[in-house]
């Protein structure tokens, strides 16, 4: 098992762990949700809501790895580097520029959702 030292590294690994769109589409969602909740919790004052977070950003997460991808989610191994690739994904996906990371990472056609 290769050992990731640096996010450099890592990055084209957590991208062909998530190879299928419909994995980085549940992705998508999960962090999508994360950052309303995280918004209501502000906007609100309701700060019991920030708990809500990563059960709302794992439960998408982890259900596409385990129905989906059927591999074992990156986060078990890199927690930290899964969380903000999570995010880099997710902000790449919502710009339009997630087309050539996946290029470059070697994931076969990735259509992107």
């Amino acid at each position: 098992m290769t050992r990731y030292r640096s996010f450099k590294a890592f990055w084209p690994f957590y991208l062909r762990e998530h190879a299928r769109p419909r994995t980085r589409a549940f992705h998508y969602a999960g962090t999508s949700l994360v950052i309303l909740i995280a918004l209501a919790a502000i906007l609100t004052g309701r700060w019991a809501l920030f708990f809500a977070m990563p059960v709302a950003g794992y439960a998408f997460a982890w259900a596409s790895h385990a129905a989906i991808e059927r591999n074992r989610p990156a986060t078990f191994t890199y927690p930290l580097w899964s969380l903000a690739a999570d995010f880099k994904m997710w902000w790449l996906w919502l710009t339009g520029r997630l087309g050539p990371e996946l290029d470059a990472a070697g994931v076969p056609s990735h259509r992107q959702v």
